[in-house]
């Protein structure tokens, strides 16, 4: 160990009797300084603007540890140019020995090769060392200027850092043992991590070759812990191919030594890639894979709610089939390709870390109907068939037709024809089977709260189903007209609508059909046709039964609900109310939510970034009163009102588009305080609580208004709905919001790390070399 350790501190001396070290070090630390401050001092600069126009400015909205060092660029841009220093030391490890007739004399010195191997390699990362330490300069920094910063993020980046220089170190040393000639090394060198960083994507459709190309690539094995996800995979990675590369040097400086033939060489550098496959392999198994989340907030660990339904499937498979139609706009997102970049990495990663005996399947098919997109495929297409469409894409992606099966061909094919042919991930247990829906957003994979509806489907949870009537012309969930409710609640491809968070959502003709017993909920939106007894007579057989309920109103059609409403003591006031405003027509009114609504929220507020306050607004294009006169047995509050003093209830028509509607106390407009526009109901009954929600207007939910309130909806129906859905699984509140710095210290900041700090260094450097070499 003292020969080993001899020979590193010679190496290591060695290079900063060269300028190059020097050079080196100093272009590192300009480009540390560079994206350090590029990104710090845009966000000191904001902050003091946010400051100063906004007193009680909190903090950003996302984390500064991440904005700064990782999402800011600054790791991954350093790490990313790292392949144009490090070959440049590496050059000369071995080759320099050839160059200064020391290799002969070397070699026969009674110090064994492994060890003039091991010697080099510990002299570099020596120097690795160093580089570490200019950037945990900027690191520090960071830690001084960003309040509560996350430190595990931090010193986990600084972990993927080394062992990335490292491995590059230890390719660059084999590629100096092949030629005495340190361009040829550099050359090599460079070729070498380009191969490895690019070979990760190669030959990615074949399955013989998939998973070995994807092992060997460099390619994202930083990414989860430069995010603070320390995994065992890929630490063993870095250890394997930096000790693969150790040992393809040693090989090749002993082959100089013995005459042995080349299939006995080759054979040897064989065994040694084989052992190195094999022990990545078995290390890259889901079972003994570790994984620690250095991070303050969790922020890659799966939720504990969502841990909770893992562990209810104990020791059992969980079977996973991936669906791809080859017809879906999104289709390159599941091919082959894609599948362990994507796929796995991004999507099932995260559940494999808690259960690992996940078991994978993939069926890739075509299927289509033209009632889903309204012939477009076809006319995209004029004059071809869907075989004909099939074969052209085929033919652009270059797969053969018989890859891709119809889908009146599989057995789930009429599953596949219910969920309007997409790619479609089924889970499967104990015969129980769930889909997962993807989603026409850049994320496109389902998340946690998309997930847990079909892990907890299978596991034969209760699933709530939610009934809208029709009959009347009511608001439909199936139609994308800009009146109808279709995108918060059936739209199969909204990753926010009901389908996709734990509801079964259906639409129940109460003219012709009875209310199912189990109907978790009832909702009755805007009907324009008056109810019949009939209808009337349903609905209250439903509510006498402990049914839940919810009823949408809008104003003109008072007299249609209000015979339905007077069985709770409420009613839709007649007339409409007015807000004028400067900026909008009178009839779109602002209701504020009340503090009663709080409870509605609980379950659904991301910590640290959304909190309930009464500023909390709801639009409502067309809205009336909700007059609540009660009756006993039932328990009431108000949930969203009116802006005091500033809304009047006005009788006969709204005219919108003139002049704003003058208050006339003559023609019966009435003026109060407030007026109450949503009311909520409840009372116990049949083992558990009876909910009601009435709201004095429709629109605030259809698909035109759903920007402004959509976070409001999703915590109403769960209300109704007692609750069970969607699974809350929000993240832990960032801390690291606010610098310690305003402007002027960032710009100061930026001229010493950018400017300063290099300019001493290079004159350092510069005296040392001159003095160094006069001696």
């Amino acid at each position: 160990m003292k020969v080993i350790y001899s020979i590193a501190k010679n190496e290591f001396r060695y290079l900063f009797y060269s300028p190059i070290a020097w050079f080196v070090l100093l272009v590192f630390m300009v480009q540390c300084g560079y994206f350090y401050s590029d990104s710090m001092y845009p966000l000191a600069n904001a902050q003091d603007v946010y400051v100063k126009n906004s007193p009680d400015f909190k903090g950003f909205k996302e984390p500064l540890t991440l904005i700064t060092f990782i999402d800011g660029r600054f790791f991954p841009n350093i790490m990313q140019n790292l392949f144009l220093f490090l070959p440049i030391l590496t050059m000369g490890l071995i080759s320099r020995e050839s160059n200064s007739g020391t290799s002969a004399l070397l070699f026969s010195s009674p110090v064994s090769i492994r060890r003039i191997v091991l010697g080099k390699y510990l002299g570099i990362m020596l120097y690795n060392l160093l580089l570490v330490l200019v950037a945990a300069i900027f690191v520090v920094a960071g830690m001084l200027v960003i309040r509560d910063v996350d430190y595990g993020l931090l010193l986990s980046a600084l972990l993927s850092f080394y062992l990335l220089v490292c491995a590059y170190s230890a390719i660059g040393l084999f590629m100096s043992s092949l030629s005495s000639y340190q361009v040829v090394s550099a050359m090599a060198t460079f070729s070498a991590i380009f191969i490895l960083s690019q070979i990760g994507g190669l030959w990615q459709r074949y399955d013989l070759v998939r998973d070995l190309t994807w092992f060997l690539s460099l390619q994202d094995r930083t990414i989860k812990m430069l995010h603070g996800l320390i995994v065992t995979r890929d630490i063993i990675y870095f250890i394997l191919v930096t000790l693969m590369f150790i040992a393809f040097t040693y090989l090749r400086l002993m082959g100089k030594m013995e005459f042995r033939p080349w299939y006995i060489r080759a054979g040897k550098y064989l065994a040694v890639s084989g052992m190195i496959l094999l022990i990545g392999y078995f290390s890259a198994r889901p079972m003994l894979t570790g994984y620690l989340d250095a991070t303050a907030t969790q922020r890659n660990t799966l939720h504990p709610n969502t841990q909770a339904v893992l562990k209810e499937f104990g020791d059992s498979t969980l079977e996973v089939t991936l669906y791809v139609d080859l017809l879906d706009k999104y289709a390159a997102r599941g091919l082959p390709e894609s599948r362990n970049s994507d796929y796995l990495a991004k999507l099932w990663d995260r559940y494999l870390r808690f259960k690992p005996d996940i078991k994978f399947n993939y069926v890739y098919y075509y299927g289509y109907d033209p009632v889903i997109d309204d012939s477009l495929l076809l006319k995209r297409f004029r004059g071809m068939g869907v075989e004909d469409i099939v074969k052209e894409y085929c033919s652009l992606l270059e797969f053969s037709p018989s890859y891709f099966k119809p889908a009146t061909q599989l057995k789930v094919g009429a599953d596949l024809r219910s969920q309007d042919y997409a790619t479609l991930i089924q889970l499967k247990y104990k015969g129980r089977t769930a889909y997962v829906r993807t989603y026409d957003d850049p994320k496109f994979w389902p998340n946690e709260s998309n997930m847990i509806p079909g892990l907890k489907r299978i596991l034969g949870h209760p699933i709530p189903s939610i009934g809208f009537s029709s009959g009347s012309l009511e608001r439909g969930v199936y139609k994308k007209g800009e009146r109808d409710y279709s995108v918060h609640t059936a739209a199969k491809r909204t990753r926010m609508a009901l389908v996709n968070n734990g509801f079964d959502v259906d639409t129940i003709n109460l003219t012709t059909s009875d209310i199912p017993d189990q109907l978790s909920a009832l909702v009755i939106a805007d009907p324009k046709r008056e109810l019949s007894a009939e209808v009337q007579n349903k609905i209250s057989q439903y509510v006498n039964k402990g049914g839940n309920l919810m009823i949408n109103g809008e104003p003109g059609k008072q007299s249609v609900l209000n015979p339905v409403l007077s069985q709770f003591g409420m009613q839709l006031a007649i007339g409409q109310l007015v807000y004028p405003t400067y900026d909008e027509t009178p009839d779109k009114v602002i209701s504020y939510l009340t503090a009663n609504s709080k409870e509605l929220w609980a379950k659904f507020i991301d910590t640290g970034k959304t909190k309930f306050n009464d500023t909390l607004a709801l639009l409502m294009p067309g809205a009336t009163q909700v007059i609540n006169s009660g009756v006993a047995g039932w328990r009431s509050d108000t949930l969203a009102t009116t802006m005091p003093g500033r809304t009047w209830l006005k009788m006969g028509q709204v005219v919108i588009d003139s002049t704003l509607p003058p208050f006339n106390a003559l023609d019966g407009d009435i003026r109060l305080s407030s007026f109450p526009t949503v009311q909520r109901l409840r009372r116990p009954g049949n083992g558990k609580e009876q909910r009601v929600i009435i709201t004095g207007d429709a629109d605030y939910a259809s698909n035109l208004r759903l920007n402004k309130n959509f976070s409001y909806l999703t915590p109403t129906y769960s209300w109704i709905t007692n609750n069970l859905f969607p699974v809350y699984t929000p993240k832990k509140a960032d801390k690291d919001v606010m610098l310690n710095i305003g402007e002027r210290v960032g710009y100061y900041q930026k001229i010493i790390f950018v400017w300063v700090l290099p300019a001493l260094f290079l004159i350092s450097g510069t005296i040392l070399l001159i003095r160094r070499k006069r001696k």
